[in-house]
This record gives C-alpha cells, sequence and structure tokens, in this order.
C-alpha cells in the first residue's frame, strides 16, 4: 500500500510522464528543432546584434546631434541613421552574413539602396510621431526613434536577406542567365 502511494504521489508530480511510466515505455524524446528554423533562428540573433549595434549608434549619434549640439530633429535622424547605416554594413557583411556571396558591386548598390529606403521610412515614421503624435520632449523624441528604427528594422531584415546577403547558391543562381532550347 505504502508503494502504491508513493507510486501515485510520483505520477501526480510528473504528470508528463505517467502515460510512459505507466505502460512501461521510456518517455518520448523532445521534438529537434529543424534545421531551417534553427539556421533562422540563428540568423535573426546575428541580425539583433548588428542591428543592436546599429541602433546604439543611432541613439548615441541623433542624442548627441539634437540634445548636445542642438540640431534640428529632422536633420539629426537623418544623419543618425546614415551613420548607423555605414557601421551596419560591415557588421553585417563580416558578422551576420559573413557566410553568404561574396561582396559584390551589385551587393554594396543593392544594400545602400535599401537602407536608404529603410532610412526614409525611419525618418517618415519620426517626423509622424515627433510633430503628428506630439512626441517631441527629450523622452518623446527618444520613444518615436525607437519605434521607427524597429518597424524600418522589420523591412531591412526581409529585404537584407532576401536580396543583398543571398546564400550562395541563390546568388550564383540569379546571376546565370537563363538557358534557351533551341
Amino acid at each position: 500500500m505504502t508503494s502504491t502511494v508513493h507510486e501515485a504521489a510520483r505520477l501526480a508530480a510528473a504528470p508528463h510522464e505517467a502515460p510512459a511510466a505507466a505502460q512501461g515505455q521510456r518517455p518520448a524524446r523532445p521534438r529537434r528543432v529543424p534545421a531551417r528554423l534553427r539556421r533562422l533562428c540563428v540568423e535573426l540573433v546575428k541580425f539583433g546584434v548588428v542591428g543592436g549595434s546599429g541602433v546604439a549608434v543611432n541613439f548615441l549619434v541623433f542624442n548627441l546631434l539634437l540634445h548636445g549640439l542642438g540640431s534640428a530633429p529632422m536633420a539629426a535622424t537623418v544623419l543618425a541613421s546614415v551613420v548607423a547605416m555605414g557601421t551596419n554594413y560591415l557588421g553585417f557583411r563580416f558578422f551576420a552574413y559573413r557566410d553568404r556571396a561574396r561582396r559584390t558591386r551589385r551587393q554594396i548598390v543593392l544594400f545602400f539602396a535599401f537602407s536608404g529606403i529603410g532610412v526614409a521610412m525611419e525618418t517618415l515614421l519620426f517626423y509622424a510621431a515627433y510633430h503628428g503624435a506630439g512626441m517631441n520632449g527629450p523622452l518623446g523624441a527618444n520613444v518615436a526613434k525607437a519605434q521607427s528604427i524597429l518597424l524600418a528594422s522589420a523591412f531591412r531584415f526581409l529585404v537584407y536577406r532576401t536580396w543583398v546577403f543571398q546564400h550562395r547558391a541563390s546568388a550564383q543562381h540569379a546571376l546565370q542567365e537563363p538557358r534557351r532550347s533551341a
């Protein structure tokens, strides 16, 4: 009777083991994360590290220009974003996407073109929050900047991984001309 009480207490403490233990089978192994999902998670982490350092540069330059040097808010946000864009290229090229196709003129042009679109998005979003929503105090300006960076970063992640820093096979395939049957 005592062993039955102890067994019931053990099963109650670990209900996820009850079916396997009751049938005398080993508990099921946890499922492995598919390789593709694992690679995407690693890519997101690396993008976050580079992006996080870019955000730090962006905020540092933005606050230095806006609050330290008294620059206009729109000029401060654009200049800060451009400086961060340059540091981000180095981080993405040599850390986050170093396993991708080698640097080409096309890649550099695409990076700065899409980054320019990202800066424009960021600037418009900042303008809307700063002037339209009245987020123009020291804290409000930084919150507006953070929101604009976050939204523009989602765009950047998608275009960088899709078109700028392609996998080697994708990059080679994209550069080859389609074969025609004669």
